[in-house]
């Protein structure tokens, strides 16, 4: 009983810290992230695969980071075939959002980016273990991406504080996305 506890609060510990990706069925609707800054330390990078409940499987980008902070972080999902959309604004006025373990799941990313100590075309397994063998991977010590704007299926994080959390449901006209 020992050892398998042991086992298990070192699964808890390492999801909790990002370094295993909780496992968990994505919806299917990708949503919009943006932030005037991101600065992290400890990221990697690796193809993946995100599966919804129904077995529809979409291939990601999958970044993770160690210890992020977003400033002006603006997030928002539109509601299919309907004028709303729900957004939510943290890490204004100069507090940053802050994440520790953030592992996301995205389609795409745009903005302007300086890694700090970049590995470039690691296998993606020396990255994270389930990854598939072979792959494309790449890491740094750190990085900054300005001007962030992402399309992402998930987004999961040991800790994800949000300072200054402003949600609201946008209907009509108000319906805007963060980009």
């Amino acid at each position: 009983m020992v050892p398998a506890t042991a086992v298990a609060g070192a699964i808890v510990f390492g999801m909790a810290n990002g370094a295993i990706a909780a496992s968990f069925a994505v919806s299917g609707q990708t949503f919009k992230v943006s932030a005037s800054t991101l600065e992290g330390k400890g990221f990697t990078q690796y193809g993946g695969l995100a599966k919804e409940k129904n077995g529809t499987v979409h291939p990601v980008a999958v970044s993770a980071i160690d210890e992020a902070k977003l400033y002006d972080l603006c997030q928002s999902v539109k509601v299919p075939g309907m004028p709303v959309v729900l957004t939510i604004n943290a890490g204004g006025g100069g507090t940053p959002a802050t994440a520790q373990g953030l592992l996301i799941d995205m389609d795409s990313l745009e903005g302007d980016a300086v890694f700090k100590n970049i590995k470039i075309g690691r296998d993606a397994t020396d990255l994270e273990p389930t990854a598939q063998a072979g792959s494309f991977g790449q890491s740094a010590d750190e990085v900054k991406i300005t001007g962030l704007k992402q399309v992402a299926r998930s987004t999961s994080a040991g800790t994800f504080a949000l300072t200054g959390l402003k949600l609201k449901v946008n209907v009509g006209a108000d319906a805007k996305e963060c980009f």
